[in-house]
């Protein structure tokens, strides 16, 4: 599965022990009583949340236990094994007892939609089922990886199909004693993560367990995050970083997979309940929180840092959530994917104060330098693959090309795909590494900062030249009737016609279409690189991402742009 030319340097010796679990048993002995997850269970009469929580001794003890379960029921070292549980203290336990075990949890959004869960999970031909009752009777109904699955877990009730409960297993462990963490290597498969397919089909993405632990310490480093703070993550997946990081994370109220429609008085609720001292949050859910809190004068004190990725975040959003901080607090905006997280991280004093400005007259997004020790470059535009690395790609700095990065942190391969592995990857044999096609558009600055000008597949080729999405649309995002807009490409003789498609902040139908639309096209007349857009149509709610709820799923607009037009 792995190939010699995409193996990257490992952090330590392979044969010293790295997994990122052993984080959880340090903090176990350092700070055995600290309050590790806690998980919002339910309400009293008077309304106020009830709380269970795992301590780190706890959730340690615990995550042995279900190891030495999971182990006796087959469950053993690079067991490709589906985790589909929700945000619960058993997902903490359970993640923590899979990376012990050295077992490869395979990570699948559900929101995806069924028929892509499908294909994902017979593409990853995964051993071990654990899940949820309503998980496993999907599994049984739509056949899910039917020809490979021979382990099931259930977490709570088991109904028809067999296997174990969750229960079940803890109990077999809990006959033994401390677990003996398996001795895996930085280059030893850890998860296999798959991308939200909300641009192009998804695809599991290996991550190993050096990954895993240069990500906890570059987040360290990078946020001077500080054991004993307070994290409420309401991303699943960004939540296992807390307990390895020494944070207490409090499990959000919320439904993970709609972060767009999620309840801001929860959100704020949980952040003064807990002192909560770190959160992340999609742009989307950020700006729920901040409409919110602008509205009724909220203000959360005890917040260090605000933590946002899975889309650019407009500084409008910015603007309102500095109101709810304390003085000399930011809001951080990593650039990342599934692929390579962070590679790149601004903070929201340069934002408001310096590039802001350059974003609004169409400049790109800003996301920063590139957090060492990663290294970020910028090559021509290509469609096809790029075998090997050469310096000649590299353009200079103000000129738009695809970001490629390399890093300790840079995944090396999507499981079983050699063709997506050759479009994304491109070997540097005279480094020992390689570089990772981000599949994003943008430039290099003077002073070493990465502008973010859109997605490559994105891109509007007319007959008058190449169209990026981000800097077309941040001149119309100045509007201020516009929510958001999306630039796609309709097919038009053989090019592609420019359409901008156009969200309203006021969804009740009773804005004057003509009047904003007249106004648009002037303010596209007066940049050159937006005059030749003379095509707006509006949409009532913009098609996006399942993960973040930020990603704007272009291609269904332009399917739709399609159909509008004559």
């Amino acid at each position: 599965m792995d190939s010699p030319l995409l193996a990257g340097p490992s952090p330590r010796a392979v044969n010293d022990t790295v997994n990122v679990a052993s984080h959880l048993a340090a903090l176990a002995q350092e700070r055995p009583h600290a309050l590790a997850v806690v998980f919002p269970h339910g309400r009293d009469r008077q309304g106020h949340v009830s709380y269970t929580h795992y301590t780190f001794h706890q959730l340690h003890t615990v995550s042995d236990q279900l190891a030495h379960g999971l182990e006796a029921i087959g469950i053993r070292r690079g067991t490709r094994t589906v985790l589909m549980v929700r945000p619960s203290l058993e997902f903490f336990a359970l993640t923590f007892a899979l990376l012990k075990v050295a077992a490869a949890p395979v990570m699948v959004d559900p929101g995806m939609g069924v028929k892509r869960l499908g294909r994902c999970l017979a593409e990853a031909e995964p051993e071990a089922f654990i899940g949820i009752p309503k998980a496993h009777a999907a599994r049984l109904i739509l056949g899910w990886a039917r020809r490979t699955i021979r382990i099931c877990v259930t977490v709570g009730r088991r109904w028809c199909w067999g296997g174990h409960t969750l229960d079940q297993v803890q109990a077999i462990g809990e006959r033994s004693g401390p677990f003996e963490m398996a001795r895996t290597a930085a280059d030893e498969t850890a998860a296999i993560a798959f991308t939200s397919g909300s641009t192009g089909v998804p695809k599991g993405v290996v991550y190993t367990h050096g990954i895993f632990v240069a990500q906890v310490e570059m987040l360290r480093q990078l946020y001077n995050i500080e054991p004993g703070e307070v994290d409420l993550p309401t991303f699943p997946l960004f939540a296992l970083f807390a307990p390895a990081l020494g944070m207490t994370c409090i499990i959000p109220d919320m439904d993970a997979t709609r972060p767009a429609q999620v309840d801001p008085r929860k959100i704020v609720e949980a952040i003064d309940n807990f002192g909560v001292t770190n959160m992340f949050g999609s742009p989307a859910l950020l700006d729920r929180v901040g409409r919110y809190g602008v509205k009724h004068d909220v203000r959360l004190p005890s917040l260090k840092r605000v933590i946002s990725a899975g889309a650019p975040v407009h500084a409008s959003i910015l603007d309102r959530l500095q109101t709810l901080l304390a003085p000399g607090v930011q809001v951080f905006t990593p650039y990342g994917a599934t692929e390579a997280m962070p590679v790149c991280s601004i903070g929201s004093d340069e934002i408001l104060s310096r590039t802001r400005s350059h974003t609004a007259e169409g400049g790109g997004v800003c996301v920063g330098r590139p957090v060492a020790p990663v290294e970020a470059n910028i090559i021509r535009i290509s469609d096809d693959p790029i075998p090997l690395w050469s310096n000649d790609l590299v353009l200079a700095a103000g000129e738009i090309g695809e970001i490629v990065v390399k890093g300790p942190i840079v995944t090396r391969e999507y499981y079983r795909r050699p063709e997506s592995n050759a479009l994304a990857k491109i070997a540097d044999p005279e480094q020992g590494a390689f570089y990772h096609r981000m599949g994003d558009l943008g430039y290099r600055d003077d002073e070493g900062r990465l502008w973010f000008c859109g997605r490559k597949s994105h891109r509007v080729q007319t007959r008058e030249g190449t169209l990026f999405t981000i800097p077309c649309e941040a001149v119309f995002n100045t509007h201020p009737a516009v929510f958001r807009t999306a630039l796609v490409g309709v097919s038009d003789a053989g090019a592609s016609r420019p359409v901008l498609c156009v969200e309203l902040e006021d969804k009740s139908g009773s804005a004057d279409l003509e009047k904003i639309k007249r106004e648009l096209l002037a303010l596209g007349e007066a940049r050159p690189h937006t005059r030749g857009i003379e095509t707006i149509l509006f949409h009532p709610s913009f098609p996006v991402d399942i993960r973040h709820n930020a990603k704007i799923f272009r291609e269904k607009l332009a399917v739709w742009a399609a159909r509008q037009l004559p």
